[in-house]
């Protein structure tokens, strides 16, 4: 599995958790808005990762514009939401690529 494959699953992961109206909206308020910070930086590199091995990166981008505008509570959750999926088909997609290409080279 490719690094960039990897961290999509885990940021898609972590946008699903930060979707959850009540836990997600919790969590990022109880911590100073830091949470947001921290997926900022963590779809940045994910972004760059993902451009290396020349795969997508349109859920990194999203994930980069849904951090900064996530303070806003419904608008936050719907962007959550729509990144959380878009990454998460993106992951599997790349995983199925990953295979496909693994089972090509025997």
């Amino acid at each position: 599995m490719k690094t960039s494959t990897l961290l999509k699953w885990i940021t898609g992961a972590c946008e699903a958790f930060l979707a959850i109206p009540i836990a997600g909206g919790a969590f990022v308020l109880g911590n100073g808005w830091a949470p947001l910070l921290f997926m900022f930086i963590f779809h940045l590199i994910t972004l760059v990762v993902s451009i290396r091995e020349n795969r997508f990166f349109v859920g990194s981008i999203l994930g980069l514009v849904t951090s900064a505008i996530g303070v806003i509570p419904f608008i936050g959750w719907i962007m959550h939401t729509t990144t959380a999926i878009v990454l998460l088909i993106d992951a599997g997609v790349s995983s199925g690529t990953d295979k496909r290409a693994k089972l090509a080279k025997k």
